[in-house]
């Protein structure tokens, strides 16, 4: 077992990797206060390991609480189904929130630990790849709206992450490759000897070999936890996390989440973000294309359908969290391993870049 440290100013954390940790008890024990728990987990996660964590609790009072899979599913009324359980058995202050699943579990279940009686316990427990190598680590709790992704939510950090790098094992190839997506990230914004490191080893990446996998989880928790550790709230610096994020949400909410898992529309906005960081001649030409093309050997999409349309995903755009008053704030390319946070893309040069996304008719 292995582990970082979230250093902040307050609510530091440990992040644990290893393989076999659903049954160190000690780890689950020793982050849990003295109050009732609450397991949130989806119908997916729950059947394959919420009894092998019930049983790592031992005798402690608990509950479960078992939401449906799936990004059209983050909602307000799912966030206060949870809310409503908590009410139920009648939890205090001093209760715990164990969220074991993905980063959708993570994110409703966090969000509602920030809410319930102005901010409980909670522990992350992830098993997918995105939520292990992003999505856990950094306090970002949110549902989506209507109009956008993430629009509704809270900074909240854990008690701690528990990353059991065995439950890999049971997530399906697309699933495994959407969180490749985000490992991709942290070499394109901050790391370019990683993002060397991740074009030589695609290939055992894709087998899941043992060693490369739980290589390339601790050096994306290593990177965020840099990041976030300089930047809690996002008021500078961490903002460079949200590469490809922009155009991936409108990607995302023009297919009313239902046509692309979050990691698959980052990829497509990562791409997009680095040609446009070509068109305004930020970085040299042929970034985008290495980018694009470490995404596709590792089995992820690049570009999308002429059917959704380049003026939906303005809209969506338009809505997006990120935005400023001076203009819609974009993480851009200097570099491979360089990025930089820019409020000076013209809509022209973002129409260009959204363009070039699309993919060609067959």
């Amino acid at each position: 077992m292995i582990s970082v440290e979230v250093k902040l100013a307050s609510n530091s954390y440990p992040v644990y990797l290893g393989s076999g940790l659903l049954a160190a008890d000690e780890l689950l024990k020793r982050h849990l206060g003295g109050g009732k728990i609450l397991i949130v987990s989806n119908d997916i996660v729950a059947p394959l390991y919420l009894d092998q964590v019930r049983a790592s609790l031992g005798k402690r009072d608990i509950e479960t609480h078992i939401i449906p899979d799936g990004e059209c599913f983050k909602t307000v009324e799912t966030w206060s189904g949870i809310i409503d359980k908590l009410v139920g058995m009648q939890a205090r202050r001093d209760a715990n929130i164990i969220a074991l699943g993905g980063g959708i579990v993570g994110d409703i279940a966090g969000f509602a630990a920030a809410c319930y009686m102005r901010g409980i316990r909670f522990l992350q427990i992830p098993t997918t790849l995105l939520a292990q190598v992003d999505a856990s680590v950094g306090g970002k709790t949110a549902v989506n709206h209507d109009k956008g992704k993430n629009l509704v939510g809270a900074f909240h950090q854990p008690a701690a992450v528990i990353i059991d790098s065995s439950t890999l094992a049971s997530l399906p190839e697309r699933e495994f490759n959407a969180g490749l997506a985000e490992v991709v990230k942290y070499g394109a914004i901050n790391d370019a000897s990683f993002f060397s490191w991740l074009e030589v080893n695609a290939g055992a990446i894709k087998r899941r070999q043992e060693d490369t996998v739980n290589h390339l989880i601790h050096e994306s928790v290593k990177n965020k936890s840099e990041i976030v550790s300089q930047d809690e709230k996002e008021s500078g610096i961490r903002a460079l996390l949200n590469f490809g994020h922009s155009f991936g949400h409108a990607l995302e909410a023009e297919s009313n989440y239902s046509r692309f898992l979050h990691g698959e529309a980052v990829a497509i906005g990562m791409v997009t973000a680095a040609r446009l960081s070509e068109i305004r001649e930020l970085c040299e030409a042929g970034t985008a294309q290495r980018l694009a093309s470490l995404l596709t050997t590792l089995g992820l999409p690049v570009r999308h359908a002429a059917d959704i349309r380049i003026s939906g995903l303005t809209r969506a755009l338009a809505l997006d969290k990120k935005a400023v008053v001076s203009g819609l704030r974009l993480v851009l390319l200097n570099a491979i391993g360089r990025a930089v946070i820019d409020n000076q893309s013209s809509e022209h040069d973002i129409l260009a870049a959204m363009e070039q996304s699309v993919a060609s008719p067959d």
